[in-house]
């Protein structure tokens, strides 16, 4: 037993079904080799990637439409990565980062429960400076995210993360469920030399839920 428990569910996105296996529930933790301990994640945060958010829905309907043909991709804090899942199955190029120790190990399981063939994925600490590239990810036409600004900390740190792998011409879109540090990441990413949008994103899933956020979109 890996000492946490999971599930298994289907998820719809733009009329088509995944199969996802996350974990059980909020209560789940284990990191019998210290890794999570060691990246600094504690006990409360260590499920958080196993779980399907709204959000992560939202974001995942939207890259069912998105237009992504020769574009290179990034999803960051990534979790499940079901919008990865989602534009994998359209054939995009696209990459997973995520920080958890675990986010590689149960992408390759959906992967293979949906059919896919593998993935790029990646650990993506942001608190990292990796202006010269050392996590050999790259530039990506194309950076999206949901639910990313839960830590006070998190707007700075993320803003560079992304101009630090981005092109020129990148589009940047994240799913916010109106986090308090929304406004933060803003002002960060007008800093950098960044123009935005935000609109609301209140719509019902399609698993019949109701979801309240924010869709932000930026551009240099």
């Amino acid at each position: 037993m890996p000492g946490y428990q999971v599930k298994h569910q289907t998820v719809t996105i733009g009329g088509l079904h995944y199969a996802i296996r996350s974990l059980l529930d909020k209560q789940q933790y284990a990191d019998p080799q210290g890794a999570a301990e060691h990246a600094g994640m504690g006990a409360s945060g260590w499920p958080l990637f196993g779980q399907v958010w709204p959000s992560a829905r939202v974001l995942a309907l939207l890259m069912h439409s998105h237009a992504i043909a020769g574009k290179r991709i990034l999803e960051i804090g990534a979790g499940l990565a079901l919008a990865s899942l989602v534009i994998h199955r359209r054939e995009g190029d696209v990459t997973v980062t995520d920080w958890h120790p675990l986010t590689g190990a149960f992408l390759q399981e959906n992967l293979q429960a949906n059919g896919l063939g593998p993935l790029p994925c990646e650990a993506g600490n942001w608190a990292l400076d990796d202006a010269d590239g050392a996590s050999g990810l790259g530039r990506f036409d194309l950076i999206i995210g949901s639910d990313v600004l839960y830590e006070r900390q998190q707007p700075a740190q993320l803003a560079r993360f992304i101009d630090q792998h981005a092109t020129p011409d990148v589009q940047v879109v994240i799913v916010d469920p109106d986090r308090s540090n929304r406004s933060a990441f803003c002002h960060e990413m007008t800093a950098l030399g960044y123009g935005w949008t935000t609109a609301p994103a209140d719509s019902p899933l399609e698993n019949g839920e109701a979801y309240k956020g924010r869709l932000l979109r930026f551009k240099r």
